[in-house]
């Protein structure tokens, strides 16, 4: 393990204490210009998000209906009743989400296909970075608002779903994620910028509680006018 990436690991907590927990859970209000572009309306409506910490699962709800809920791995997203009852499943989401233009319409299940991956890389990063099968390697840092943020380029193995195989990594003087580059795979491959901002801790866990995807141009800078997702992130408790 790097002289960084244990910097990194220690910062938001520690390995050994992430290690302890088996599932995070979280309230989340979603926005953004993805929603209206992919035909796929988002409200302001919280919901509670589900993740696994030593494997890729994720699940939110309600998810179209009151009594709904999403349940994603990386080969099989389903929207299920809360009894269990299966309304809509899908194989290898992958295949049907990706390899379209950007403002591809989605379908329900695309959406809950980027809603698993997202959230679920969002609220294990960096722990997820030691998982089996993760490659790490330093990068040139990045300057910005008056620091220089040391970057890690993390290579996704095959196996996990999520926005793309290779993504930036940016940490600040204190070793805390501050933005978090990559493409979008699921939509037409663009590229974003994240910015994550108002940390906390939660039994002894350090998450960011907002996050802000803008579309990135050429020369990494992020185009505010296009604010791709908003995440508000509130209520985590881990068990």
């Amino acid at each position: 393990m790097s002289e960084l990436l244990k910097r990194v690991l220690d910062a938001h907590g520690g390995i050994d204490r992430w290690r302890g927990f088996e599932l995070v859970q979280a309230t989340i209000v979603s926005g953004g210009q993805i929603w209206d572009m992919k035909g796929v309306p988002q409200d302001a409506t919280p919901r509670e998000m589900k993740v696994a910490t030593n494997f890729e699962w994720a699940s939110v709800a309600p998810f179209g209906g009151p009594d709904q809920r999403t349940d994603f791995t990386p080969k099989r997203i389903a929207i299920l009743k809360t009894d269990g009852t299966i309304v809509r499943e899908r194989s290898d989401p992958a295949a049907h989400a990706e390899g379209r233009a950007v403002d591809a319409p989605w379908d329900a299940l695309d959406r809950a296909y980027f809603n698993g991956y997202a959230l679920w890389t969002y609220l294990t990063t960096p722990f997820l970075f030691a998982l089996p099968g993760f490659a790490v390697d330093e990068i040139e840092p990045w300057k910005e608002n008056g620091e220089t943020w040391r970057g890690l380029r993390v290579t996704f193995p095959p196996e996990i779903a999520s926005h793309s195989r290779n993504q930036d990594f940016y940490f600040g003087p204190d070793y805390l994620l501050r933005r978090h580059d990559y493409h979008v795979e699921a939509s037409g491959g663009f590229a974003a910028a994240q910015y994550v901002y108002d940390p906390v801790t939660v039994q002894g866990i350090t998450f960011p509680t907002k996050r802000r995807a803008y579309m990135r141009n050429e020369t990494m800078l992020p185009i505010r006018e296009k604010l791709m997702v908003s995440i508000d992130i509130s209520n985590i408790r881990m068990s």
